[in-house]
């Protein structure tokens, strides 16, 4: 008599999967995006010339990219909480590769300007679900602040980072590589994000799937970014037209979510205060540290002569301060002080920079006049920026966080844009108007910056009230 022996079958181990692993993949891919932000600046007159564009037309360059990251970051945030966020910042990493190949390629302004919005897009995709991925991975205050460090460092060290690597590539190279430099970086973060990121499922696209409402939603946030960054190419009645539509937009699409069973956007959030209160201060800290990038680039450029390679150079020790700053302090000096102290030590740093950037002569010195401010703004801002990221994070439940992860980026958009806009329009009235009176040149234009360099200290300081005021917990 034989005995049949049946083997029960043995489950395979559950996988783990590297929770710091998966930040250095979140990192590499908000490394690409960021760097695309500040990196084309330095290269457009080169485009310029490439591409044959019109001094207006060159502005399409950045806003056919401005325009669909801004305005979709809540949508596609929204739509992470539903999918899924891996699922999200996947597809966003693939869209934003192959778009930046097509840009980097491109032989004609039509090719250059249809790829810069798809990258956009992209790029919107990727960013938007990243904060909710991270305080999902890292839970433990103590470790959570280890990790928002580490992605901010990244990320503030890539977008001053692209202003040198924009005028190295464009002048040792040519213009093309500044977005064929996302392939490499690309090909390597896809898969890895494939295979180390943990798999995920979203809530469905039953709970909270408001097509009208994602309808107005997007298309009011891409009417205010197009508003904001073309506003110099317009007269004031098209511009208050358009800023009109953009309010009824939101208007409605605000009646829309008080009505509809399943809403895209939750009323809810907003009744954090932290959510709240650090989203509107960080409107107000972006656009200062942007009059800083921008503006301060200008200066070194029409007031001290500076070449683009010169340029980048001279703004290296800004992500190198901000990198070992974040790195080696942050998480430390949150856990010993709370985030809230930390926030208003840093808000301090960057008014008293601004301050000291708003004295800098006609002809001036690097070495005193633009180092020294340049130093305390990046210590502020690697004080400020992670406390913040963690206080607006806070304030929203784990089934909302891709949502507040995508209105935190939004607002980030928002601030630089607006900053940028309104700081450089302030410059060039400033100096048209003394040119108009019989100034010199680089008197009259050194003149323009300290007026957006002064208003900018204005805003810092409206950022640290705001900040002492709105963001107190009981924690800090």
């Amino acid at each position: 008599m034989s005995t049949t022996r049946t083997e029960s079958p043995v489950r395979p181990p559950a996988r783990t999967y590297s929770r710091w692993a998966s930040l250095i993949v979140l990192c590499a891919g908000a490394l690409m995006t960021i760097l695309d932000g500040s990196i084309v600046t330095v290269a457009m007159p080169a485009i310029q010339n490439d591409l044959g564009f019109s001094r207006a037309g060159l502005a399409w360059v950045v806003n056919a990219y401005l325009i669909p990251f801004g305005g979709l970051l809540l949508l596609v945030g929204r739509l992470g909480d539903l999918l899924g966020r891996k699922r999200m910042f996947t597809a966003g990493l693939a869209v934003f590769t192959a778009a930046s190949v097509l840009c980097g390629t491109a032989n004609s302004q039509a090719l250059l300007i249809a790829a810069r919005a798809v990258q956009g897009a992209g790029g919107a995709m990727a960013s938007a679900v990243v904060l909710g991925m991270l305080v999902a991975l890292f839970p433990e205050p103590r470790e959570q602040a280890r990790a928002i460090a580490v992605f901010s460092a990244v990320g503030s060290v890539g977008a001053t980072l692209g202003t040198f690597l924009g005028g190295a590539l464009t002048q040792l190279l040519s213009w093309h590589w500044i977005f064929l430099i996302n392939l490499p970086i690309g090909v390597v973060a896809w898969p890895a994000a494939l295979r180390i990121l943990a798999p995920e499922r979203g809530t469905g696209l039953r709970d909270g799937a408001d097509y009208p409402g994602a309808a107005l939603v997007t298309g009011a946030l891409m009417l205010t970014v197009y508003v904001i960054v073309g506003s110099g190419g317009r007269g004031t009645p098209a511009t208050l037209l358009l800023t009109a539509l953009a309010l009824t937009l939101f208007a409605a699409f605000a009646l829309r979510q008080a009505r509809t069973a399943r809403p895209l956007l939750r009323p809810r959030l907003f009744r954090s205060r932290l959510l709240t209160g650090a989203n509107c201060m960080q409107i107000l800290m972006i656009a200062t540290m942007y009059g800083f990038q921008f503006i301060g680039a200008l200066y070194l450029q029409r007031v001290l002569g500076y070449d683009e390679l010169t340029t980048g150079f001279a703004f290296l020790p800004a992500p190198v301060a901000i990198g070992v700053l974040m790195m080696s302090l942050s998480a430390r000096a949150i856990g010993r002080f709370g985030p809230h102290r930390v926030l208003l030590a840093g808000l301090v740093l960057i008014t008293g920079g601004m301050a000291l950037l708003s004295r800098a002569p006609a002809h001036g010195s690097y070495v005193t006049d633009v180092l020294p401010p340049m130093l305390l703004l990046a210590a502020g801002f690697a004080a400020a920026m992670p406390p913040l990221t963690g206080l607006a994070m806070s304030g929203a439940r784990e089934e909302d966080a891709g949502l507040a992860s995508g209105l935190f980026n939004t607002t980030q958009v928002v601030g630089g844009s607006l900053g940028l806009a309104v700081l450089s329009t302030l410059a060039a009235s400033r100096t048209d108007g003394l040119l108009a009176r019989g100034a010199e040149l680089i008197p009259a234009t050194a003149d323009g910056y300290r007026l957006a360099f002064r208003v900018a200290t204005v805003v810092a300081l409206a950022a640290l009230v705001l900040a002492a005021t709105a963001l107190r917990s009981r924690k800090s």
